[in-house]
């Protein structure tokens, strides 16, 4: 429901000057709350399953995302360790071939 003109002036001249500033800034506070999607959070705040379900498929991928990540480091690592072994380095040579025996053993190669 809108108010007149007239009616909005009558509301803007009886009121204190303090007033204008208060309401000029609560209604920039409700535009920065409405951008913000504040009741849409507010209403996943509310709905517990919802925010569960979310939060579990949250887990899920974070945990696929470190077994994959872990996985490709420890391929590299590998890689790495049979081109040093290849070059014959006299101390670390043998370490690292003891290393590679033991991963190409357990993988069955």
């Amino acid at each position: 429901m809108t108010a007149s003109k007239d009616e909005e002036e009558m509301l803007k001249s009886s009121m204190p000057p303090d007033w204008t500033d208060f309401r000029n800034q609560v209604l920039a506070l409700s535009q920065v709350l409405e951008k913000m999607n504040l009741a849409e959070y507010i209403s996943y705040l509310n709905n517990p399953r919802k925010m569960l379900l979310i939060n579990f498929g949250v887990g899920l991928l974070r945990g696929l995302g470190a077994a994959v990540g872990a996985t490709l480091l420890a391929g590299i690592l590998v890689m790495l360790l049979k081109n040093l072994v290849l070059l014959n380095l006299p101390i670390i040579g043998g370490v690292i071939g003891e290393l590679v025996k033991i991963v190409n053993a357990h993988n069955g190669y």
